[in-house]
């Protein structure tokens, strides 16, 4: 049967959400000069990086910064932002794409980097972009049923291996056009790293309170785009259209279980993957895009660290009493909105 998985929440709340930047900008016209030869090859034009995907540069962190680095200076950031000890965290949830390794978790990692607790619960949650709402859902129902006060959720991704890897394959000279396409995704990739406090409500009732969400499923799809710390393969056509087909049927009911029409919302913190999916995906939906904030022209994809990265970004301008929408699409696929009110 089709239909929405509906989440409401009591008592938890946003305490603080900070994002930490990779320090080192590649520009898509680097990447178009290291490929210019496979272009012209290919019969193929440079500059589709920046004019189509809107996407002109992302970052990459420096080679001696780690995935679990990059979450755990976020994580820090965080904790200071919400002025509490970091021995009052009760969980710990990583929702990093970028690992390492298969285990131990990144969670353990940043877990030890931080000190925290020897009674703070962690572990990871993969679920490709989606990965941070998810934790959010999870963290506002441990705070609500009473078992923990406060959940760290942190989030470290890095494009450099990825998109060095994609750069040497497709500079081999059997690369076609066809190998182009296939792994242009992995050129929009990003770096960044983002964490956020969630706290009881009514402990601190200056928190930004978590109303509810909603999440749908479209697992057929699981094969439109699979990637690895080595190479990412996207039918890039087939993702967009599955992925806006399958928000949009969320949507609709969305509408009708929390009433986010447009004029009742004042913000919406998309998943920022490109300029034709954010456009693409405002349109479909309804979106004003002026109360949709983008980050994707200066970080590119940054997967689960884009909604809290976009959100922490214009966390100063957003007013008390608004309606925040936190939205995103993941590859498997998956959709999921929460709602913030502010």
């Amino acid at each position: 049967m089709a239909g929405n998985s509906v989440f409401r929440h009591q008592h938890a709340g946003v305490l603080s959400v900070a994002s930490v930047e990779a320090p080192n900008v590649i520009t898509s016209a680097w990447i178009d000069e290291q490929l210019a030869e496979v272009y012209q090859r290919n019969g193929l034009r440079s500059g589709l990086l920046a004019g189509l995907a809107g996407i002109e540069e992302r970052r990459w962190w420096d080679e001696d910064v780690s995935f679990s680095d990059a979450a755990a200076m976020a994580g820090k950031l965080a904790i200071e932002k919400a002025g509490i000890d970091p021995s009052q965290i009760g969980a710990l949830i990583s929702t990093s794409v970028c690992k390492e390794h298969l285990e131990p978790s990144v969670a353990c990692l940043v877990h030890d980097r931080l000190k925290l607790s020897s009674s703070c619960l962690n572990f990871d949650i993969g679920n490709a972009c989606l990965g941070f709402v998810n934790a959010m859902h999870l963290a506002a129902t441990m705070i609500d049923s009473g078992s923990v006060e406060y959940v760290l959720i942190v989030d470290g991704e890095g494009s450099r291996q990825p998109q060095e890897a994609t750069i040497a394959r497709l500079r081999q000279p059997e690369s076609t056009a066809l190998d182009v396409f296939s792994e242009f995704a992995s050129l929009t990739l990003g770096s960044g790293a983002a964490a956020m406090v969630m706290a009881n409500s009514q402990r601190h009732p200056e928190t930004h309170r978590i109303i509810g969400g909603m999440a749908r499923a479209a697992t057929e799809h699981n094969a439109l785009c699979v990637g690895d710390l080595d190479r990412m393969t996207t039918d890039t056509h087939g993702l967009l259209v599955a992925g806006l087909d399958l928000a949009a049927e969320a949507w609709e009911q969305g509408l009708v279980d929390f009433h986010w029409g447009p004029d009742d919302v004042d913000w919406y913190i998309l998943h920022q993957v490109s300029k034709v999916h954010t456009t693409m995906l405002c349109d479909r939906i309804g979106i004003d895009p002026a109360k949709a904030p983008i980050t994707f022209p200066h970080f590119g994809n940054i997967g689960p660290a884009a909604i809290p990265i976009t959100l922490a970004s214009v966390q100063d301008q957003i007013k008390p009493g608004q309606r925040v929408i936190c939205l995103g699409i993941g590859s498997g696929l998956n959709t999921s909105a929460l709602e913030i009110l502010w």
